[in-house]
C-alpha cells in the first residue's frame, strides 16, 4: 500500500526561550502543500526569508543544529524536527520570530503534544523516501564518533553512548518506526549536560536559556551544598538538591534518558535529509556534528539517486501498479503495435513502465536478419506510448481521450537493444499541462544502462470523436 505525504490539519503555535540566546521567540507550524517539506520562515526579518529545514544548509555549530542560507540563520531546530519526522508529517511551514526555535521543555513532547492537537491531513502524492542501498559511514577525527547506515526495509535506529564518567558510562537505547512508539518512549527525554560543563558553556556565551527546568545537569563529582546553591543561583534557583546523581529536583522518565535523548537528536537532525529513511542507524557516541554530517552524505546521495538520468530503483520481477490489461485500457495501441508491458509507478509528474523484447516481434525478422536490434524509431515510440499513460492517467474518462505527439527533440541513442533486455522507461512531465499540451522527457534503461533519451516529447491531450 502507498503511503502518502501528511501535513497539520490546523496550525499552532508554542512560545518560550531559546536554550542559547535565551530570548523569547514564538513558533508557529502552519499547513504546507505536498513535497515542499519543513521549511522555516523568519518572519521577524525584512521579506520573511526561509530558509529550507534539509542537510544543503547545514552550519556547524556548537550545542545545537542550525541551518543557513544567505546569512539567514535558524539555530536549534532539532527538536522540532524530531517532532514532525516522529508523529509522521513530511510537509510543514515553521514561522519563526527569531533565530532560535524555544527549548520548551528540553525534549520534543511540548512539539508532539501540538501536533497531535492540530491533527494530520493525508495528501495526495506518495510519501518520499530514501532508502538505503549501500552502507554509509562517519568516522569523527579524534575516532570517538562513529555512524553507520545499512540497507533495511523500514527505519531502525541503535545508540551506545560512553563517557568519562562514573553516572553516566555506558547507556543504550534504540528506535523501530514499527514497534516503537515515539511520542512516549522518545518524544519526552530532555536535554542533559555536565556539571562540569556548565560554567565553561556560559562563559562561551551559550545556553543562556538554560534552566532546571529544561535540562538535566549530571554531577559525577562530590560537590558540596553550597557549590550546589551556588550553581544553581546561575539558573535563578534559590535552593536545589542532587539526586541520583542529578543536579535538579526532577525525577528521571527513564534510567536511560541520556541516550534516548541522543536518540531523539539523532531522529531530528536526521529528518535533514529532506525524506522520510528505510535503512538501520548503528550509532556510537552521537553529536549534532556527525548526525548533520550524516544527513549531508544523505542527501547527496538521494540527489544522486534522484537524477532523471539514473535508472529508477524497481523489480521487474515484483507485481506492476499496472498490467497489460491496465496498459489496453488506458492506451488505444494494439499488438504488433503496444510497446507497453506494464507500468510500476505512476505520480502528477512522473511515469515508470516496461517492455520485455523478445525475438518473436516482427521488425526483428528484418532489423536485422543476423544481428537482431531493436529499432530506434520503436524505442522512441515504446517511451512515447509509456508518456502517455502519464497522462492519460490523469483524466476520468481515459478510454475517450488520445495524445497526439507534436514533437520529439534531442534524441540519443546510447546502446543498443536486443532480444531478452528488459526495457524500463523513466517519462518525467517538465511543465503543468497548459491548454491540453504536455511537455515531458524520457529516459529508456537496460539494467543501470541508459540505452536512450529523448530531450523533448511534446503531446497534445485531446478527446477522441466518436
Amino acid at each position: 500500500m502507498t503511503v502518502k505525504q501528511r501535513t497539520l490539519k490546523q496550525e499552532f503555535s508554542l512560545s518560550g526561550k531559546g536554550l542559547h540566546t535565551g530570548k523569547v521567540v514564538k513558533a508557529t507550524f502552519k499547513p504546507a502543500g505536498e513535497n515542499t517539506g519543513y521549511t522555516i520562515r523568519r518572519v521577524d526579518l525584512e521579506g520573511a526569508p526561509e530558509v529550507p529545514a534539509v542537510a544543503d544548509y547545514v552550519k556547524f555549530v556548537d550545542r545545537a543544529s542550525c541551518v543557513e542560507k544567505d546569512g539567514v540563520c535558524v539555530y536549534t531546530l532539532e527538536h522540532a524536527m524530531a517532532a514532525l519526522y516522529g508523529c509522521g508529517v513530511d510537509n510543514c511551514l515553521i514561522e519563526l520570530d527569531g533565530e532560535e526555535l524555544p527549548i520548551l521543555d528540553g525534549s520534543a513532547r511540548p512539539f508532539v503534544e501540538a501536533i497531535e492537537a492540530a491533527g494530520l491531513e493525508e495528501q495526495s502524492a506518495a510519501r518520499r523516501y530514501f532508502t538505503v542501498k549501500e552502507p554509509m559511514e562517519f568516522t569523527s577525527e579524534d575516532g570517538m564518533t562513529k555512524l553507520t547506515v545499512l540497507p533495511d526495509t523500514d527505519y531502525n535506529v541503535n545508540v551506545v553512548v560512553a563517557y568519562d564518567s562514573p553516572y553516566l558510562q555506558m547507556q543504550y537505547a534504540s528506535y523501530s518506526e514499527k514497534t516503537s512508539d515515539f511520542a512516549k518512549e522518545i518524544a519526552p527525554c530532555r536535554t542533559f549536560v555536565f556539571l562540569r560543563e556548565v560554567e565553561p558553556l556560559l562563559q562561551a556565551g551559550l545556553i543562556k536559556g538554560g534552566d532546571l527546568d529544561n535540562a538535566i545537569v549530571i554531577v559525577d563529582r562530590e560537590i558540596a551544598q553550597e557549590e550546589a546553591d551556588r550553581l544553581a543561583c546561575l539558573f535563578g534557583y534559590g535552593h536545589v538538591e542532587v539526586r541520583q546523581g542529578v543536579l535538579n529536583n526532577l525525577s528521571l522518565y527513564f534510567d536511560n534518558e541520556a541516550v534516548r535523548h541522543k536518540l531523539l537528536d539523532m531522529i531530528g537532525d536526521f529528518a535533514l535529509c529532506g525524506r522520510f529513511i528505510k535503512g538501520r542507524v548503528i550509532a556510537e557516541r552521537p553529536g549534532h556534528r556527525a548526525n548533520t554530517a550524516m544527513a549531508q552524505k544523505m542527501r547527496k546521495a538521494i540527489r544522486e539517486a534522484e537524477r532523471d538520468d539514473v535508472a529508477p530503483d524497481i523489480d521487474t520481477s515484483a507485481p506492476a501498479l499496472m498490467d497489460i490489461n491496465k496498459v489496453r485500457s488506458l492506451l488505444p495501441h494494439r499488438p504488433p503495435f503496444l510497446l507497453v508491458d506494464k507500468i510500476y509507478e505512476v505520480t502528477e509528474d512522473i511515469v515508470i513502465g516496461c517492455k520485455n523484447v523478445t525475438m518473436n516481434e516482427p521488425h526483428f525478422v528484418g532489423h536485422f536478419p543476423e544481428e537482431p536490434v531493436m529499432p530506434g524509431v520503436l524505442l522512441v515510440e515504446a517511451m512515447a506510448q509509456c508518456g502517455g499513460i502519464l497522462v492519460l492517467n490523469q483524466v476520468p474518462d481515459p478510454e475517450n481521450y488520445s495524445t497526439y505527439f507534436m514533437k520529439i527533440d534531442g534524441i540519443k541513442f546510447r546502446h543498443k537493444v536486443v532480444p531478452g533486455d528488459t526495457l524500463v522507461f523513466k517519462l518525467v512531465k517538465v511543465a503543468p499541462v497548459r491548454r491540453g499540451i504536455v511537455t515531458m522527457k524520457g529516459y529508456a534503461f537496460v539494467g543501470k544502462t541508459l540505452v536512450c533519451e529523448v530531450n523533448e516529447f511534446m503531446a497534445q491531450v485531446a478527446k477522441t470523436k466518436k
